[in-house]
């Protein structure tokens, strides 16, 4: 089998085309598609990786590196040769600590890609087998419908389909393919289905896509804005200081090198060297533990962003029901129940997998109703804009067109007398009150209609949607029931979850003026009679009533819903265009998944306020410390190697935030950027008191060099303080911090008073000096905890 460009099987006859890679309508045997496998490859195209040593590499470059290297320089042109080592080390083991936390971080992130693979429906062995898309080979037969993303060129062979090239082309338009017609990798199935040959995978498809469902990307977040713009007015903050204290060095006649020397120590403080690290981890934690609960993560920011969810649009079917459709009853308008589900099971197709398909064919096997002496000549899918199928078949007495779908779209294909009309009305409303949707059934035969009857499906709530939906409300999301069906099923499921009975239809709300519409959507506890793509309009609508919005969904009409929504949800077995266009897709069916999406963002939210206040305070409380510092003494009271130690002593508790004990907030959450300024301003400026103080009693007992060990002990003391209190919105004593958190604390209290004590790299301090200096602190931290409280419950939500 000699290889052939995509473009070259374009000319080629379907019969021509199988024959070129020696397969066959009935596809290949699993043998044979082994053996094209090792000689062919996988469908998918080898992304290029980093190298570990490149990645590591990295951590050398940036802002705070950049910092660190110039310091390392300063020390060895003054001659301060130890002192330039020490740094060296440090910047390495700080690189080393970054390398490893974010390269665990980043291979988390590369599994849980993994099981976000697209499926294909192959035939192998005459069979139709799920398998990952990646195990295609030319020469395999598959089967797409409806919502599908192509997996590979293809040629189709049975039946037609209307396919979304966009994405390969820029054709926005949809582009009809029929048999003989080429499909390219990478397209979606908009409309139809299809049975299709492979033709070329991997590389050599016709432009090479990848065959990753979604790649999962970083894009800039709500709460990472934030935290630039934190880092920023914070670098402000510090460089006001240093100009201030450069100015005053200047005309005080101090040298240079000591201007420069404070200058550099400032901003290695402002810069947060932690960042980078502290948000990969923080994202990738909540995305594994997402994952073990049935929840993957398309885009990691989302694990953020959901915090703020405050309106949770959940489709009906498969999310607050079991989707799981049985057969309640049959009611005829003519004939017999039997004859009702016989042209029913003859406009339904086994192969598709579609549920009310599966359910009456079910049924039929049940009741023993033989379609065998039938012949379907052809068959046309469900699709949501007309609401049903049908096919044509044949038997002895001719062909007849059998049609199942809506019953009003039954009803107005047909026309149909008045009391029939009221009859088919009657039984739909019947079948309704019990929950349960209507199919009505409808033949054609020589021109002449008839509308056989109505077949009842019930796809029952879930055991859990009572408890989990009361469990939202707690939690201050509105969730809204989104249907298809018609109002009087809507309202009944939305009373039996708890939902509530403000149900309109969607067609009812489209007759209001907007602003009167997206008024309206509010007040709603749920809207029937919805097609796929009114769904958008749902989201649009609520955002532009300033609402935060998730929404559910598992149809290609989707798509656009999720795309909009800040929390895009794709349920299980979502088709691969909705999961494309998600940011979180289920595993595993239920809405209780949703729920635990929802804790756990707002979880990742507090952590990351943690870090924020943190870095506040301790800005705030740094730069007025060493400027105040500089002012009274004429020199830096941290020294380069002392600035080093102290950023990695607070790196070590920083990072081990990522994954802290927190408790999650009972309302969404929004970012309040002046609140969020205020609530750490004044406890910045407390601790930069008791800084004060403590350098005033050092500066009358300790020369100079002791001086500096003290001032650095006490700030390494109060950075592990800092993050004790602020990591508790209520008193610090009402939790403890994580098992990370302890553990970072007590090896830096432990590590950097032995250092202090046994005088390495320090200036001695005694024992007595080295404990007392903690009790001051501690009793210090007690203290600020009360007004920090006091802030917090005003300023901040909990």
């Amino acid at each position: 089998m000699q290889f052939r460009s995509t473009g070259e099987f374009s000319s080629l006859s379907i019969e021509e085309a199988f024959k070129e890679l020696e397969s066959s309508p009935r596809g290949l045997s699993e043998e044979e598609a082994r053996a094209r496998l090792s000689l062919w490859g996988y469908n998918e195209i080898p992304e290029k990786r980093m190298s570990p040593v490149v990645f590591f590499l990295t951590r050398f470059w940036g802002p705070m590196p950049w910092l660190l290297e110039i310091a390392i320089l300063f020390s060895f042109l003054l001659g301060r040769t130890l002192e330039g080592v020490l740094i060296s080390f440090l910047l390495l083991l700080n690189a080393i600590i970054g390398f490893w936390h974010r390269w665990n971080s980043t291979k988390t992130v590369e599994l849980l890609k993994k099981n976000l693979h697209v499926s294909a429906r192959i035939l192998r062995d005459g069979e139709i087998k799920i398998r990952e898309a990646r195990e295609l080979v030319p020469g395999d037969v598959v089967y797409l419908k409806q919502g599908d993303f192509i997996p590979a060129d293809l040629k189709a062979f049975r039946g037609e389909a209307t396919v979304d090239q966009s994405a390969i082309t820029g054709e926005s338009l949809p582009v009809s393919v029929k048999e003989g017609g080429i499909l390219y990798s990478g397209s979606i199935l908009k409309r139809g289905e299809l049975k299709a040959l492979v033709l070329n995978t991997g590389i050599r498809s016709f432009y090479g896509t990848s065959l990753e469902l979604v790649r999962i990307a970083q894009p800039k977040s709500h709460q990472e804005e934030l935290i630039l713009k934190v880092i920023r007015y914070s670098l402000f903050f510090a460089m006001f200081c240093a100009l201030g204290a450069s100015v005053f060095g200047i005309f005080a006649g101090l040298s240079l090198i000591t201007i420069l020397e404070f200058d550099l120590t400032v901003l290695m403080g402002a810069v947060p060297v932690a960042i980078p690290v502290m948000l990969t981890i923080v994202q990738a934690a909540g995305a594994v533990e997402l994952s073990r609960k049935g929840v993957l993560v398309t885009r990691l920011d989302s694990v953020e962003d959901a915090a703020s969810c405050d309106i949770l649009c959940l489709d009906k079917t498969g999310t607050i029901t079991e989707n799981r459709i049985t057969v309640e009853g049959v009611i005829p308008l003519e004939g017999n129940e039997e004859e009702v589900l016989l042209w029913a099971g003859l406009a339904s197709e086994k192969d598709s997998q579609d549920q009310i398909d599966s359910a009456i064919l079910s049924e039929i096997e049940k009741r023993k109703i033989d379609l065998s002496t039938y012949r379907r000549l052809s068959f046309i899918p469900f699709d949501p804009e007309t609401r049903r199928t049908e096919a044509l078949v044949a038997n002895e007495g001719g062909q007849v067109r059998a049609l199942k779908g809506a019953p009003q779209v039954i009803a107005e294909l047909f026309t149909l007398e008045k009391k029939d009309r009221a009859n088919l009305e009657g039984i739909v409303e019947e079948f309704s009150k019990k929950g349960a949707r209507s199919i009505a059934v409808a033949i054609e035969r020589e021109g002449r209609a008839r509308v056989l009857g109505v077949i009842g499906l019930y796809d029952p709530p879930r055991k859990e949607a009572f408890s989990t939906i009361k469990k939202l409300k707690k939690l201050n999301v509105k969730p809204i029931m989104i249907t298809g069906d018609n109002i009087l099923i809507a309202r009944q499921i939305a009373k039996l979850v708890g939902i509530g009975p403000r149900v309109r239809s969607f067609a009812e709300l489209k007759e209001l003026p907007d602003q009167e519409f997206a008024s309206a959507l509010e007040q709603l506890d749920g809207i029937a009679e919805v097609f796929p793509e009114d769904k958008y309009q749902i989201v649009k609508h609520l955002q532009e009533k300033g609402h935060i919005v998730g929404m559910t969904g598992d149809g290609v009409n989707d798509s656009p819903a999720l795309k909009q929504a800040e929390l895009g949800i794709a349920v299980e077995n979502a088709t691969d265009a909705a999961r494309a266009s998600a940011s979180v897709v289920l595993t595993r069916p239920g809405i209780d998944v949703i729920l635990d999406c929802l804790i756990l963002s707002r979880k990742t939210f507090q952590r990351t306020l943690t870090w924020i206040l943190n870095k506040i305070i301790k800005v705030v409380e740094f730069s007025a410390l060493l400027t105040l510092g500089f002012l009274w003494l004429r020199t830096s009271v941290l020294p380069l190697l002392y600035m080093a130690l102290l950023i990695l002593a607070n790196d070590f508790a920083t990072m081990s935030l990522a994954t802290d004990r927190v408790e999650f907030s009972s309302s969404p959450n929004v970012w309040n950027v002046k609140n969020i300024a205020l609530a750490a301003l004044i406890p910045g400026l407390l601790f930069f008191v008791e800084d004060a103080l403590i350098l005033i009693w050092g500066k009358s007992i300790f020369p100079l060099p002791q001086l500096q060990s003290l001032v650095l002990l006490a700030l390494v003391f109060n950075s592990q303080m800092r993050i004790m209190l602020v990591r508790e919105r209520r008193h610090f004593w009402s939790s403890l911090p994580g098992r990370a958190l302890t553990l970072a604390f007590l090896f830096t209290l432990v590590t950097f008073s032995a250092l202090a004590v046994f005088g390495v790299v320090f200036y001695p301090l005694s024992l007595v000096v080295v404990l007392g200096l903690f009790l001051f602190i501690l009793a210090c931290a007690l203290i600020i905890d009360f007004p920090k409280f006091y802030l917090f419950r005003k300023l901040l939500q909990t």
